[in-house]
């Protein structure tokens, strides 16, 4: 490890965002006005992540008016208070350059799906945990109602006159 290594690793924060390429981000951003210092909200989505240890960088990319925005942000700048991941987008690029061309609907990335947690239920080793989760399956699932069997209807007689 070289000099310069070791001064970046003690700049390097400890709690730095986990995001992924195609995720809709929202970046707190502290902005100083005069003495004043306030939040602002940034929101995207990430369409590059570039760079190592202290240099390493996120670009957000958002509509603002019918324009195109992009904003590059370190991801140890002591001006990120925090970062919020509102939805995973569905992406099989490491960059995502070709939504610069897109707009309107077309610039949107399909969700991801996601799996909740009510979805979700892991059977435990345990004989009384795993008898109670099964029974709190049995009672999650909806049962369909067998449909009526068809009957022949019988035809109209006519009486006779």
């Amino acid at each position: 490890m070289n000099r310069l290594e070791r001064l970046e690793e003690g700049l390097i924060k400890k709690d730095t965002p986990e995001m992924k390429i195609g995720q809709t981000v929202r970046v707190h951003v502290r902005i100083k006005e005069g003495d004043k210092e306030r939040i602002q909200v940034y929101e995207g989505i990430v369409i590059r992540i570039k760079g190592t240890r202290n240099r390493r960088t996120f670009t957000v990319r958002k509509i603002s008016f019918g324009v195109g925005v992009e904003r590059i942000f370190p991801f140890n700048s002591p001006f990120i208070d925090q970062v919020e991941t509102v939805r995973e987008g569905k992406v099989r690029r490491a960059k995502l350059y070709y939504l610069r061309e897109r707009t309107g609907r077309a610039a949107r990335i399909t969700e991801k799906a996601r799996v909740y947690p009510t979805q979700q239920k892991s059977v435990s080793k345990i004989p009384e945990v795993k008898a109670e989760v099964k029974a709190e399956v049995k009672a999650e699932v909806k049962v369909k109602p067998e449909p009526k069997a068809k009957t022949k209807a019988t035809p109209k007689v006519k009486p006779e006159e």
